[in-house]
């Protein structure tokens, strides 16, 4: 099964103003988000990823851009840094974007987008509605991976850069869950969220993520080779098996929640 770590991008000065950013131009990281960012990329260095993919904004490239950084010598998928794709940028919100929290919070479609989110269709040129994120979103996350383990071996791993809205609405599907239940889901600034994807369910593995350890997205090291050259393959590590490798892992739920990680 294909895991995908999904990373929100680190605090900008929008997010301290308290101001919808949307896909303003020229949102940057700030100090802090800066650091957040570094210190992610520090925390799952040692996590083998296939790929790390951004959204087109800047204030995710950014986050991106350190999580590849501090992976320099690892080999990534198509050999580049960051790729970036449209589908997973932030929800595009029409007249709410570059507007005040405070001012937006007594407009009329906030109760809609606090209740009923899967009705709510941003007003103004280029409003979106938040169903439209979603299905852009997951349908990206479905084809990076068929894609990543085509390539890689069905126990790949991979890091997305996003926004808060649009990891959410992931989450939300990840669980079976309605749409209009996914403000209850927290996504912090630089954040990580693990979804374990198997062939008949998503596993949410981790949520919200601002400090943990990584240990058990790291795969044991294999043992060494006795004469013959052995068959690689882990339950949640990489397999060089590439196309034609089987996971060793279970789309199946532990029954009783399991030992977690050894």
């Amino acid at each position: 099964m294909a895991t995908l770590l999904l990373v929100r991008h680190g605090r900008t000065t929008a997010n301290s103003s308290g101001v919808l950013a949307g896909w303003t131009p020229g949102v940057h990281l700030d100090e802090r988000g800066r650091e957040q960012a570094a210190a992610l990329a520090r925390r799952i260095a040692a996590v083998p990823l296939a790929a790390v993919v951004s959204s087109p904004l800047d204030r995710c490239r950014e986050t991106a851009a350190e999580i590849a950084a501090v992976r320099e010598g690892t080999k990534l998928a198509l050999d580049a840094g960051v790729q970036v794709d449209d589908r997973i940028g932030e929800c595009r919100y029409g007249d709410w974007t570059g507007q005040e929290l405070k001012k937006l919070a007594k407009d009329p479609l906030w109760p809609v987008v606090q209740n009923h989110p899967s009705a709510a269709v941003f007003p103004g040129e280029g409003g979106e509605a938040l169903r439209d994120t979603q299905a852009r979103a997951v349908g990206a996350i479905r084809e990076w991976n068929a894609r990543l383990e085509d390539e890689h071996g069905p126990d790949v791993q991979y890091a997305m850069c996003s926004h808060g809205d649009v990891i959410k609405a992931v989450v939300a599907d990840a669980l079976g869950m309605h749409l209009d239940l996914f403000q209850r889901i927290m996504v912090d600034p630089c954040a990580l969220t693990v979804v374990h994807y198997g062939r008949t369910r998503p596993f949410v593995a981790r949520l919200n993520d601002t400090g943990g350890g990584v240990e058990a997205l790291i795969p044991p090291a294999k043992p060494a080779a006795r004469g013959k050259r052995g068959k690689a393959g882990a339950a949640g590590g990489s397999v060089s098996a590439g196309k034609r490798g089987k996971s060793s892992a279970t789309d199946d739920a532990v029954v009783g929640g399991g030992a977690g990680a050894p």
